[in-house]
């Protein structure tokens, strides 16, 4: 007795040898596409990379506005030395650090007897210390100005607004004492620090920044000015501070490349 399988004869289905058709009426299932393994080690690889590429992006920033060796080497070099004497009046013995920032004044008596000794000597410290902000324009002020007229204008400048503003302030003292309408005392008034020649270079930067970035540095400075004009909490440094933006701003002329506003190096 034989078998015969209905699907195999003629009546019962296909033909030998060719394929059935699908059914119109039959629901068709898609194809199912899973995910390839490498496809989330690709996402966290991309993931990886935009982030660090994110901190170097943030790296380079910081890198344009604080000193560093190679790109601003007046600027990182002085701030050494200004941390270094912060430190010291921070931690050192307080009548040593005392007697060093009497001699360092550029009072009036000083600045008659050695001018040129304590008009370096005052530089080297920042009235306030290690909690000045005045040390955190130095840094990022100077910096920008260096690395767009290089260190040796930059000194310059720094250096112009010090002495100026100095001897602007202290010299109408000497002549009021001379005129008997101040004491004697006001001779040999404590001054040093770093904020004349940090305004100065600030009315240098804002003439060189494009606007409105160098309208805004301005106006800053000259709020702050205003204010010291306003409590008047110390004559001398308010009108000094004054005086060396206006010198900084007047240099601009002079340290401004022909190119441009200035180079960004």
């Amino acid at each position: 007795m034989t078998l015969v399988d209905p699907a195999m004869s003629p009546g019962g289905g296909s033909p030998s040898g060719t394929e059935a058709e699908p059914d119109a009426g039959a629901a068709v299932t898609p194809p199912v596409c899973l995910p390839s393994p490498r496809e989330p080690v690709a996402a966290e690889a991309a993931e990886t990379a935009e982030t660090a590429g994110s901190r170097f992006r943030w790296a380079g920033r910081l890198r344009r506005i604080l000193p560093t060796p190679t790109g601003t080497p007046f600027t990182f070099v002085y701030g050494l030395v200004l941390l270094g004497t912060a430190l010291f009046a921070e931690l050192g013995d307080e009548a040593t650090v005392n007697q060093l920032l009497r001699d360092s004044s550029t009072d009036a008596a000083h600045l008659a007897d050695q001018p040129l000794v304590v008009l370096v000597a005052s530089a080297l410290w920042v009235a306030g210390g290690l909690y000045s902000l005045y040390g955190l324009f130095f840094a990022v002020v100077l910096s920008s100005l260096e690395r767009r007229i290089g260190p040796a204008r930059t000194a310059g400048v720094f250096l112009l607004g010090h002495v100026l503003a100095t001897l602007a302030t202290e010299l109408p003292v000497a002549g009021a004492v001379a005129a008997g309408r101040l004491p004697e005392a006001s001779l040999h008034r404590l001054d040093y620090g770093i904020s004349f020649g940090v305004m100065a270079s600030v009315g240098a930067l804002s003439v060189l920044l494009r606007r409105p970035v160098g309208w805004a540095l301005l106006g800053f400075a000259a709020l702050l000015c205003a204010q010291d004009l306003i409590e008047f909490a110390d004559p001398l440094a308010s009108w000094g501070h004054p005086i060396a933006l206006l010198t900084g701003m007047a240099c601009g002329p002079f340290i401004r490349d022909r190119g441009g506003p200035g180079r960004v190096r």
